[in-house]
């Protein structure tokens, strides 16, 4: 075999090796989200079975206040629909804002926003991803890289509760 080829090959096999597909078959009756920890957590029945590595607002200390501040939103949420056909490989939307956010930001006079999602990359900028996961770069939202989002979507039925601490 030419040098060339072997080479190739040992590269493919290379970048194979270093992103493996994640596989969880256990459904998750919670999700945590720890921000300082910069990682996203499943668990069922108290104990976590899987975590991964997210980013999220290019703010990302603090509870979101309004619409635009590039937060993620802190406290309990549900995942209440999921959407295949986002402009992002995946999302699952989380049920801010809730009653009282909606309060503190009409006591306030701003919009609390909404639309926050776990998604994964933007559509066909996936390959970017080892790039993007090392930055905060999302709205306020939680992203993980394409092959994480494929498992948290697996694991995670509409309808479970999320808990988004700092």
């Amino acid at each position: 075999m030419p040098r060339k080829s072997t080479a190739a090959a040992l590269l493919l096999t290379a970048v194979v090796a270093a992103s493996p597909a994640v596989v969880v078959a256990e459904k998750a009756d919670l999700v945590r989200v720890r921000k300082l920890d910069a990682k996203l957590y499943l668990l069922k029945e108290g104990k976590p079975f899987a975590e991964f590595p997210v980013v999220f607002g290019a703010q990302p200390k603090g509870h979101k206040q309004q619409e635009g501040d590039e937060r993620t939103p802190e406290g309990r949420y549900v995942l209440d629909y999921k959407k295949a056909d986002s402009a992002f490989f995946k999302a699952i939307h989380i049920s801010y804002p809730n009653a009282q956010d909606m309060a503190r930001a009409k006591d306030q006079g701003v919009n609390p926003g909404g639309a926050i999602m776990i998604h994964g990359q933007r559509n066909r900028l996936g390959w970017l991803s080892p790039l993007a996961q090392l930055v905060n770069w999302t709205n306020g939202c939680i992203a993980l890289s394409n092959t994480d989002m494929q498992a948290v979507w697996e694991a995670v039925d509409a309808g479970t509760p999320i808990e988004i601490e700092p």
